[in-house]
């Protein structure tokens, strides 16, 4: 049999691919057609042992994919790092008992996990848990802390010093409205349109983000917090009323969701982003990942899934919760369908955002009302709005407030940074963006194709954990724009594992492939030299098209900067 790798051990702790359960899990790898042989040991094993220690209720999940396979142990909360150990043994029994050697002993390897299980438990721990959900709160809880509530009901404490349940002052807690928001593009947008809505709402919205933590109008901190140690920290924040999170795939696969329970969810769309991670390769696999949401949904929970989107749509017909779609053709198959069933949904229909909610519609706004779509050109913001506002009212914010936002959220850098703000600069436009991938390019061509422009400039680059298959794509959607000039940018902030001006390199080349003559090309260091290259270049007329991934404060700091001393194509540029 060939080679069997373990490519990682980890825990989960909370609702993931698998399971609704916390537990441990590990992705193997292995050649050949040895899939069925491989886990069928492995499950045996895991069983075998898990039943020694005195786990026999925990149950097993399993998940096949080209070259490998997962499995999942469900676990106590309290004692998730021995769960990965027990796993672990479940494995090196499997490896050696294939390849025909000697398997571990079964009652030596039970009692040194037991006594890994005995340190690690924490009976209050469990106790407290046991309590919040008699109670319908939240529980949460991580290496240093454990809550019950949420936001302004929270209360939270060192997980080495809990209270007795019958010590906690249970009248004082309570839970506030949770939506999650996840999807290959749009997120962060989505999420920072409903805090809006809920601040037009007069109420404190927390939010966690891929761009930081936020709390009313104040800035928590400025990092990646769109996994659950995000959202942990959103919801035991006590002058948080509302929360809205944003729910990367990286976090739910390498952890799984950071809450148990939400009053709404929703997929804005996915695309072939961050394939062969963690057994995911397909777009349908990105699909089942990022529908890993729904389980946070009870019954009466909303889940809102893009309509236009083929294989998000397909695999989502498949989840057994009501769905509110979302999309822009309501005379399309699916949503035609399933308006004419009484469904609810959310869609554009003769140029104006409409609500249908029991077969009754609900006109919100006007496209052309609406800053953010850039007059119907942004269509892919048209998406992103759809998404927000069935969101919104899940979370009880009145329409008035959602209509009031929809009004005020524009492309401004101070209300969406570095998602669609339009700059004009002495008769040229810059436009920064956050188009990362094949999808979100090709919505970023679309509407700057739409957008007037004597000539235009791209910057274009990538993150080096994209194969190179993927970014070759990503060149293709680029030149759908037609181009006067385009500046290949080096990032290297995210290398991730390639060389410095690898990246850069085959940029090039593809642009060379595709017919781009060597004259409309350039190389830029980085993204401010990038922008000070395009801005030299630029007259009057000129669109200058800025997807800004690295150097995003910077760069909007210039043109904010810029915008105020009324530059000018052909003046000097500040240092």
């Amino acid at each position: 049999m060939a080679e069997l790798a373990l490519n990682d051990s980890r825990r989960l702790t909370g609702p993931n691919l698998l399971s609704d359960s916390p537990g441990a899990v590990i992705d193997v790898a292995f050649g050949g057609p040895y899939a069925e042989r491989v886990v069928a040991a492995w499950r045996e094993y895991a069983r075998t042992i898990l039943d020694a220690v005195g786990w026999s209720k925990e149950e097993l999940y399993n998940h096949t994919f080209a070259g490998g396979a997962s499995l999942l142990l469900s676990a106590p909360v309290d004692a998730l790092y021995a769960a990965t150990e027990i796993n672990e043994w479940a494995w090196e029994a499997t490896v050696a008992a294939l390849a025909g050697e000697s398997e571990p002993d079964v009652d030596t390897g039970a009692g040194r996990l037991r006594d890994v299980i005995a340190a690690e438990r924490n009976p209050r721990l469990l106790a407290l848990r046991r309590a919040a959900r008699q109670r319908g709160l939240r529980f949460l809880s991580d290496d240093d802390l454990a809550s019950i509530g949420s936001g302004s009901g929270s209360m939270t404490w060192p997980v080495d010093s809990l209270p007795d349940p019958d010590d906690v002052p249970w009248h004082e807690a309570h839970d506030v409205p949770v939506a999650l928001v996840t999807g290959s593009n749009g997120k962060t947008t989505t999420v920072r349109l409903i805090a809006a809505m809920a601040r037009a709402a007069g109420g404190t919205p927390g939010y966690s983000s891929t761009d930081g933590i936020f709390v009313g109008a104040e800035t928590v901190d400025e990092d990646d917090w769109s996994g659950p140690g995000g959202a942990r920290i959103v919801l035991r924040d006590t002058r948080v009323e509302t929360a809205i999170l944003e729910t990367a795939r990286g976090g739910m696969l390498r952890r799984g969701l950071g809450v148990e329970r939400a009053e709404a969810a929703a997929v804005t769309n996915v695309s072939a982003d961050h394939l062969g991670e963690y057994g995911v390769d397909s777009v349908a696999d990105i699909a089942n990942a990022k529908l890993v949401v729904r389980r946070a949904l009870g019954a009466s929970g909303v889940l809102v899934v893009n309509a236009d989107d083929a294989t998000l749509a397909e695999r989502a017909a498949a989840v057994r919760s009501p769905i509110t779609w979302f999309g822009l053709d309501p005379k399309a198959p699916r949503l035609k369908s399933h308006l004419e069933s009484g469904g609810d949904a959310s869609i554009l229909e003769d140029g104006a955002l409409v609500v249908v909610v029991g077969g009754r519609r609900e006109r919100i706004a006007a496209v052309s009302d609406v800053p953010l779509t850039f007059s119907g050109a942004a269509r892919y913001n048209i998406a992103n709005v759809l998404a927000a506002v069935p969101l919104a009212r899940a979370l009880g914010i009145p329409l008035d407030a959602i209509r009031s936002a929809l009004a005020a959220f524009g492309g401004r850098s101070a209300i969406n940074p570095g998602r669609g703000n339009l700059f004009e600069l002495g008769g040229v436009r810059a436009l920064v963006d956050f188009a990362h991938n094949p999808h979100g390019m090709r919505a970023l061509a679309e509407l700057v194709t739409a957008l007037p422009a004597e000539r235009r400039l791209l910057v274009l680059g990538q993150a080096g954990d994209r194969d190179d298959a993927s970014i070759r794509e990503l060149v293709q959607e680029a030149l759908e724009i037609p181009l006067d000039r385009i500046l290949i940018k080096e990032m290297t902030k995210y290398l991730r594992g390639r060389a410095e001006g690898e990246v850069p390199a085959l940029i090039e080349e593809a642009l060379r492939e595709a017919g781009v003559p060597g004259e409309r090309v350039r190389r830029a260091e980085d993204e401010i030299d990038a922008l000070r290259q395009a801005l030299d270049w630029s007259r009057p007329g000129d669109l200058l098209i800025l997807p800004v991934h690295a150097q995003r404060e910077e760069v909007l700091d210039m043109l904010e900067r810029l915008s105020s001393a009324a530059w000018s194509p052909g003046e000097k540029l500040p240092p």
